[in-house]
Order: structure tokens, then C-alpha cells, then sequence
């Protein structure tokens, strides 16, 4: 019998992916996944849609992709931006919905004001524009603000877009007050969830933490760790595997699907099957759909 093929992390259009909850999971199905993850930024509003068009075979696994702000681990700096995974936990327990509901007046303010920053300077992008093409309830953020300048003629590419106008550095970008990691990693454990930390050596995307950071949480209650992520080069998955292994942390591997507006492919990185049975034996929220 073959192996279970096994995606943790995927996005929707609740969030920054392209594809709807529904044309998630088909999507998943196509790909041959028997497991796939629904890992929308900081809402769960997704869920009911994907498990009402689960296709017969597939297991879903619900969860969200929790924004925060981490210690670098080095002396002096400033927090940086990191995400961590939440599977399984309890979307009605107080914590997370009080924090995600600030979390979504948060990223609409934000969207709202890079917008104004761009039109003032002459793009031709507004608020009720972008706003537009967002689901109802969906997590805004400057992948929307992005597809608006594709649309536009802007630039060529969503990717492009973050490279020449929205990246950190962009006089455009505004920051967000986004969760505390501790505080994070502590309150999907109280919803009943397991926390896994988001492509942590991802330096592509910018500043990256120490290890130690990870030894940290590790003591208070982070799961595990994606080691084997797109953004992750061979030298520094080694660095984590070994990471994992002295401090008893699970290993998850997860393609961070985002539709068309990312290049990786559904099942491009896989989490092994033992390492997704501890994660399901650690849950006390919900447990997976279908299979």
C-alpha cells in the first residue's frame, strides 16, 4: 500500500490563495493528496465551505495561519515578522476569536491606508476596488492590493508587485500589530490545537530568527516546526531537522500552496504520516473531515 501524501499548509481565498475553500480541497483531490491543510492568515472563515465540498478519499485538517512577532534572538533587534500554524484547535475558544476578530479591523485599516499612499502618488488603484474582489469576511492583505495593480497593468506579476512596490521597505508598506509568538503558541495549545512553527529560515522573505528562539517555545508548547518548505534550502533544513530531534519537536513538510499567486504546487513538500498522526493524537479542539 502507498504512503499517505500529506500537504499542512495551503491558502484560500479567505486569505491570499486563489482558489476558493472549495476549490481548494478539489484542487487538493487533483493533486492526489489524501491529507491537505486549510491554513488561511488569521481566520478560520474558510472551514465550513471546504468541508461542505470535501471530495470522497480526501482528510481535511483545519487550521489558520497565525501573523506574529518574534524575538530575532539576537541581542538588540527590533521583533521580527513570522507566521505560525495552528491545526485542530477550537475556532469558538474566546482567545482566538477575540484575536482574530482585532486582527481583521487591523488588516483592513492597513490595506486602507497603502492604498491611499499609492493612489495619492498617482496608481491607479481605491479602496472600493481592491475591497471588491475580497470574499466576504476574508483576511485582507497586500496580496489583494497586489492582484489590483496585476489587473491595473501595473506590473506583470503579483510577485513582481511585492519585489518593486510592496515589500517591507516600500514607502507604501505599513506595518501590523500582530500577535506576540509566545502569546500565539499558548493559545492554540489553551483552544486545543496543535502549533507548528512557519517556515522559520525562510531568508528569501527577509529577517529570520535564531534557532534559539524555536528552543523557546519548544518550552512552551510549540508542536513542531516546517522544516521542509519551498522557501527552505538544504543546509538549514539539516540545521532544523537536528533542532527538532534534540528538543523532541515534530517535522512537518508543507508546499504553502497560494493558487496562482505563488509558483509552488499543491504536494511540492509533504509531511510524513507519523509525523501527522502526532499532531491529530495532540488534538483535543476538532479533529480531521472525511478520508
Amino acid at each position: 500500500m502507498s504512503r499517505p501524501v500529506i500537504d499542512l499548509h495551503a491558502h484560500s481565498t479567505a486569505s491570499d490563495g486563489t482558489d476558493s475553500p472549495a476549490g481548494l480541497v478539489r484542487a487538493a483531490a487533483a493533486a492526489g493528496l489524501d491529507v491537505v491543510a486549510i491554513t488561511d492568515h488569521d481566520t478560520t472563515i474558510g472551514w465550513d465551505d471546504a468541508v461542505a465540498a470535501l471530495p470522497p478519499g480526501l482528510t481535511l485538517v483545519r487550521g489558520a495561519e497565525f501573523s506574529c512577532l518574534s524575538p530575532t534572538g539576537r541581542d538588540g533587534e527590533p521583533r521580527c515578522s513570522v507566521h505560525l500554524l495552528g491545526y485542530l484547535f477550537d475556532p469558538q475558544h474566546p482567545a482566538i476569536v477575540a484575536e482574530q476578530e482585532r486582527l481583521q479591523v487591523e488588516r483592513v485599516q492597513r490595506l486602507h491606508t497603502m492604498i491611499g499612499r499609492m493612489a495619492a502618488d498617482g496608481y491607479p488603484v481605491d479602496v472600493d476596488g481592491v475591497f471588491a474582489h475580497l470574499p466576504e469576511g476574508a483576511s485582507a492583505g497586500r496580496p489583494h492590493l497586489a492582484r489590483a495593480l496585476v489587473a491595473a497593468g501595473v506590473v506583470g506579476s503579483v510577485s513582481e508587485a511585492f519585489a518593486e512596490l510592496l515589500h517591507n521597505d516600500s514607502p507604501y508598506y505599513v506595518p501590523r500589530a500582530d500577535t506576540l509568538v509566545e502569546t500565539a503558541v499558548e493559545m492554540i495549545s489553551a483552544a486545543g490545537g496543535v502549533a507548528v512553527f512557519a517556515h522559520p529560515l525562510a531568508r528569501v522573505r527577509g529577517t529570520v530568527i535564531e534557532p534559539s528562539v524555536l528552543v523557546d517555545l519548544a518550552g512552551r508548547g510549540l508542536a513542531g516546526i516546517e522544516v521542509d518548505h519551498p522557501n527552505h534550502v538544504p543546509d538549514d533544513r539539516g540545521l532544523l531537522r537536528a533542532l527538532a530531534a534534540e528538543h523532541g519537536l515534530l517535522v512537518t513538510g508543507s508546499s504553502d500552496y497560494h493558487g496562482t499567486n505563488k509558483p509552488t504546487p499543491l504536494a511540492e513538500e509533504t509531511t510524513d504520516p507519523e509525523v501527522y498522526a502526532a499532531i491529530v493524537d495532540r488534538a483535543t479542539g476538532v479533529k480531521p473531515v472525511g478520508g
